[in-house]
């Protein structure tokens, strides 16, 4: 079992900078990727940003050259966020993989709002 809690949402301006955290614990050994996954009012959720424990990262379009995510040690993960938009607006939620659970393991997310 893994357990993540996330931190770093709020309301910020278009353009401005937001850095979200998630820290793991538990088995935290067995995880082989943590990212970031979104989801905005009346949509599905969807991958923001992944990294897998050797370093790999996969980013969606819309993101690319605005966010960047990175890992520290074994059980935490950021995600920074610069010249965000009102389109990034979403409740945001870290996810972590394990062998035995490729769907992962979710926090409880954080709210994200970009005013225009």
């Amino acid at each position: 079992q893994v357990q993540l809690v996330e931190s770093g949402g709020g309301l910020v301006q278009a353009g401005e900078s937001l850095r979200l955290s998630c820290a793991a614990s538990g088995s935290i050994v067995s995880i082989n990727a943590m990212g970031w996954y979104r989801q905005a009012p009346g949509s599905e959720r969807e991958l923001v940003s992944i990294i897998t424990s050797g370093g790999i990262t996969n980013y969606a379009e819309p993101v690319k050259g605005r966010f960047t995510v990175s890992r520290e040690n074994l059980n935490t993960v950021y995600l920074q966020m610069n010249s965000l938009k009102p389109e990034d607006t979403a409740v945001y939620y870290c996810v972590a993989r394990t062998p035995s659970k490729p769907s992962g393991y979710w926090g409880q997310g954080t709210q994200v709002t970009v005013s225009s």
